[in-house]
């Protein structure tokens, strides 16, 4: 909800902003909607981070340990989003429940918005309610001349770039934050995502913030179409994301990608050193060493 509230609140303001009948300037820019977002991320990870491990994402989550220094290390934090439960052996069956804890967050955050801008829309819009329109400052609309490939792929590449900073920022084998930083690390990533690849598909990088706002729009502006090129692309865009990490850089055998592995050298240095032909397990076994 706090993700949504600071975005869905930065594009009204910017974008309504422009009108004259709204407000006497214009009160920002794009990179004040890139920065909007990043704080919002920061501080949802922040505000959550502590009890529930920093849920924003339904494709990956932020370990509890990591944003909250007062906690201490363990498996209990490492509650359920995709990434999880496809490579670290998380159990499915949570994943649901937190997939619709984070749709309503991001509904309820935009019907916030939505009603404290309420009146600056009707001016903007004169009245009516218009899709993609004022729609737009709530859920993600590619540029016109944006194709459905065109767009998968601006998503993809937006969440699979999330996904491996998420999983590099929160491997303690690598060099993650201080903790308590952590958010920080976020900001940065969201605001960089948003610079840089952020025009053409206005970036949700995150199915729960396009969904759930979207579906607030669906009252209040009518049915609209799903976009589901935005969903595919999110969560293929962070199951590879997190796929490229754990098999190019992560070392743990949590993950599916190096338990197999890791398992195959330790059976075989157990079985090496269970060998009777072994000289050292030889010795090993009649107390000499």
């Amino acid at each position: 909800m706090v993700l949504v509230i600071f975005g869905t609140g930065v594009d009204c303001q910017v974008v309504l902003s422009t009108s004259p009948q709204v407000a006497s300037s214009p009160k920002g820019s794009y990179l004040s909607i890139s920065f909007g977002w990043a704080i919002g991320a920061a501080l949802g990870v922040w505000v959550s981070g502590g009890i529930s491990g920093g849920h924003l994402n339904p494709v990956v989550n932020i370990p509890a340990y990591l944003s909250c220094p007062t906690l201490i290390p363990s498996s209990n934090y490492n509650q359920v989003t995709l990434a999880q439960v496809v490579y670290r052996r998380f159990p499915l069956r949570k994943f649901p429940i937190y997939f619709l804890a984070q749709l309503l967050g991001a509904f309820f955050g935009a019907l916030i918005t939505y009603a404290n801008y309420w009146h600056a829309i009707d001016l903007f819009e004169g009245g009516g309610r218009t899709v993609p329109g004022t729609a737009a400052l709530f859920a993600t609309y590619p540029l016109d001349y944006m194709t459905a490939v065109s767009s998968f792929f601006s998503e993809f590449l937006g969440t699979a770039i999330l996904l491996i900073v998420v999983f590099a920022i929160t491997d303690t084998r690598n060099i993650p934050p201080p903790a308590g930083l952590v958010p920080v690390a976020i900001f940065l990533t969201i605001a960089g995502i948003g610079i840089a690849l952020g025009m053409e598909t206005s970036y949700a990088i995150n199915p729960a913030r396009d969904l759930g706002p979207r579906m607030m729009t669906a009252i209040f502006y009518g049915r609209e179409g799903a976009d589901l090129e935005v969903k595919i692309a999110t969560f293929a865009g962070g199951l590879v994301g997190a796929g490229v990490y754990d098999l190019f850089v992560f070392t743990g055998d949590e993950s599916r990608i190096n338990s197999t592995q890791w398992r195959g050298v330790r059976m075989h240095d157990r079985s090496k050193k269970d060998d009777p032909r072994d000289p050292k397990s030889a010795l090993e076994g009649s107390g000499v060493v």
